[in-house]
């Protein structure tokens, strides 16, 4: 199954959970996402997403960036055959 990278870094919230959303609704089942965002409210708003349809998050991350902001990563599974 192959890999979707969401790049969502400087947008602030709610924009980084509503373009996770989307981006899930439209993966097949058992696809991967891999969600990059800097928004601090993401650690709580994509887990709190991710759960309500029965999705997965495989991995969560901080990592630091070039610009010295702190990224969240994301890798989540869409719920359904692997």
């Amino acid at each position: 199954m192959s890999e979707t990278h969401l790049d969502l870094r400087g947008l602030k919230c709610p924009l980084p959970a509503l373009k996770t959303r989307k981006a899930l609704s439209r993966a097949a089942p058992g696809a991967v996402l891999v969600v990059s965002c800097t928004d601090p409210m993401a650690v709580i708003d994509i887990p709190h997403l991710v759960g309500q349809p029965g999705d997965a998050i495989e991995a969560q991350d901080k990592q630091a960036s070039d610009a010295g902001a702190e990224v969240l990563v994301f890798r989540i599974r869409k719920a359904g055959a692997a």
